[in-house]
């Protein structure tokens, strides 16, 4: 389904950049409310998939009325949470959903492993994602896909990932794109 780097877009001046990509899924990291529905759109017109970081909307309350706005009026293709409530409404409105964890600790990443067990988003973003053998302990425990962000800062650091148990990578490096 992805490829293995998927575009986190963090500023509105890197969006035209990545729609002359090939990538099918692109995320947008930061945005305010009122871009939401024509970024959206532009990006549906040059065929790509959108993953939405509901958390870092400013403006949209992230309750499961703005997450309908989200789904029904601005159709994006998945949301990505570091909230479980969140990450349950787009499951439940079938798009795409994405668990984002912090491994800070034992103590962090335990709380989050049993979160998305009960839960089962469809991917799992694990930050920072440069802790290769953290990657194939968190799938190994949980059997999602793992998908690895924060931090990604070369070539090496994307193939690291890779190669230790990650299904994607996600970066707002542009050379990465």
């Amino acid at each position: 389904m992805f490829t293995s780097v998927i575009p986190a877009i963090r500023h509105m001046k890197d969006f035209e950049k990545v729609m002359k990509t090939d990538h099918e899924y692109i995320i947008f990291l930061e945005t305010r409310l009122s871009q939401v529905e024509s970024i959206v759109k532009l990006a549906k017109q040059y065929k790509k998939k959108v993953l939405m970081h509901s958390d870092l909307i400013h403006g949209l309350k992230t309750d499961e009325y703005g997450l309908e706005y989200l789904i029904n009026n601005v159709k994006v293709d998945g949301i990505i949470s570091t909230r479980v409530n969140v990450i349950a409404t787009a499951k439940k409105h079938n798009i795409i959903s994405i668990q984002r964890l912090f491994a800070l600790d034992s103590h962090a990443l335990n709380h989050n492993l049993k979160a998305c067990k009960k839960i089962k988003p469809d991917y799992i973003e694990v930050l920072p994602g440069i802790i290769p053998n953290i990657l194939k302990e968190i799938y190994d425990e949980t059997g999602i896909p793992v998908i690895a962000g924060g931090l990604i800062r070369t070539k090496e650091d994307v193939k690291a990932a890779l190669n230790n148990g990650a299904f994607a990578v996600t970066t707002s490096n542009k050379d990465l794109w």
